[in-house]
């Protein structure tokens, strides 16, 4: 009997893009995905995808080692404090891979000292943003694997739709000068009036200027994608390599990156694995997380998974079997980009989202990305003379120590249903799932969640976190 040779893996990524802004996950803008539409009725689509933790390095890292960030090390903008946890482009490479990877290439290296096979990062991309440029470096790598005999794992993570949007980006980015190539211009550009606005933002003038310029960079996204499948096809290799492909969180909005959300964490997911996924096939019933994509291309590479891996492979639903206890996902957060530590843990089922926010004492501000754009600037303007969105601005900043959302009637998560008598028995069922998992992870926060009607247990788990991470609270 003959081993079954390694598969090739291509991994893209998106940076910023929410779940619901590809056509295949029935977005609202018509035209904002051709290519991933079609990459969709190729393989499988996942109705229920999460990152762990909506925040670029900590995301890339929980891909990357297959544990939850605070297990790993892997909880802010840094590499991973504990060493000894082993990361998936190591393992492939003593495994006999040729590992590249192309954009975030400091997010997306677990271990400063890991050496990559190929490396080409954002100033060598166009910003981030050249289809050619991608294209190009990723055929190089493509064809010298295969000459070499070897199996390959390429990362392509797009810098794509990551703030600033195209038309309020740099001009000097489409200005052909040395060192760097200039940025591409996307296929398609968007205007205010063709677009929809999310229903978890309200709908404002300059709120839809800036989803219009959203639009414009997830279309450039696609066309990202368009030329690393068009490499993949060039190379040969086509037909024995698994696609994959993912956002790292949310879009980049109020309510969404950086948070707990269904909008923070919910990631679109394809998979195209020729001779095993049946085209155009969704699945509507399990839970795929960030986390089981290293159990599941280690499987695929025909190499063992090391111990203390939490996340699962999902081999099995690419061949259309069932998974049983795949029906909710645990996500987290801990630090932003800036350095502030906004302990939030979360438990979302089909129907319900819990949140459990460690920080929020009705004073402490929350501060991200988000708000140096046009749309949270819009909020604040309109909240002097609109209670609703007075109040929207209000929770976005102060938040509640709990949270609570019934996805079936209030898809967009706006009214807090933790106080509601109705759903009492909801809440103790998720409240109990998720200190369970909080204890078997090892969780830091489960002290303080036990005793979350207590501000000194919160305030004394804030410091520790402050203490173990450093930035502010």
């Amino acid at each position: 009997m003959t081993t079954p040779a390694p598969t090739n893996i291509l991994l893209i990524t998106a940076d910023d893009l929410n779940w619901d802004s590809l056509g295949a996950y029935g977005c609202a803008t018509a035209g904002t995905t051709p290519h991933l539409d079609a990459l969709a009725q190729q393989g499988v689509r996942f109705e229920h995808a999460h990152v762990t933790i909506a925040v670029c390095q900590p995301s890339r890292s929980a891909m990357l080692t297959g544990r939850y960030p605070h297990r790993s090390g892997g909880e802010g903008f840094f590499h991973l404090r504990r060493p000894d946890v082993p990361a998936l482009p190591e393992l492939l490479k003593q495994g006999g891979y040729r590992v590249g990877i192309l954009g975030k290439v400091g997010h997306s290296t677990p271990h400063a000292a890991f050496q990559w096979n190929l490396a080409y990062d954002q100033p060598e991309l166009g910003f981030g943003r050249s289809p050619r440029l991608y294209r190009e470096h990723a055929l190089a790598f493509l064809r010298g694997a295969r000459e070499a005999r070897q199996p390959f794992f390429l990362m392509a993570n797009l810098h794509d739709p990551h703030r600033p949007f195209f038309g309020n980006d740099k001009r000097e980015w489409y200005e052909p000068q040395a060192p760097r190539p200039p940025a591409a211009l996307p296929s398609r550009v968007f205007e205010a009036g063709e677009v929809a606005v999310p229903g978890f933002l309200p709908d404002l003038p300059d709120v839809r200027r800036e989803m219009a310029e959203y639009y414009s960079s997830v279309r450039r996204c696609d066309d990202g994608v368009a030329a690393l499948l068009d490499a993949l096809r060039q190379s040969g290799a086509e037909s024995d390599t698994l696609v994959v492909f993912l956002s790292d969180n949310g879009m980049a909005f109020p309510f969404a990156k950086t948070n707990c959300y269904l909008h923070s964490t919910k990631t679109p997911l394809l998979v195209r694995f020729p001779g095993a996924t049946d085209a155009g096939r969704v699945d509507a019933e399990h839970f795929v997380s960030g986390i089981d994509l290293t159990p599941t291309f280690l499987e695929l590479a025909g190499l063992p998974c090391p111990e203390g891996v939490d996340g699962r492979s999902f081999v099995p639903l690419l061949r259309g079997e069932r998974q049983p206890e795949r029906d909710r996902a645990f996500t987290q957060f801990h630090q932003t980009a800036g350095k502030g530590n906004y302990p939030m843990r979360c438990v979302q089922t089909r129907r319900w989202g819990y949140i459990y926010n460690a920080w929020a004492n009705g004073e402490r501000a929350f501060h991200n990305e988000s708000q140096s754009g046009r749309t949270f600037a819009a909020m604040r303007d309109a909240a002097a003379g609109d209670p609703a969105i007075a109040n929207r601005v209000h929770l976005f900043l102060h938040r509640t120590a709990e949270e609570l959302y019934d996805f079936a009637a209030d898809p967009h998560a706006l009214d807090n249903r933790v106080t509601d008598p109705a759903c009492a028995e909801e809440l103790r069922e998720l409240r109990a799932s998720l200190e369970a998992w909080m204890e078997q992870t090892g969780d830091p926060a489960l002290e303080a969640f036990r005793h979350r009607d207590s501000p000194d247990a919160r305030e004394r788990f804030l410091e520790r976190t402050k203490d173990e991470l450093g930035g502010w609270v």
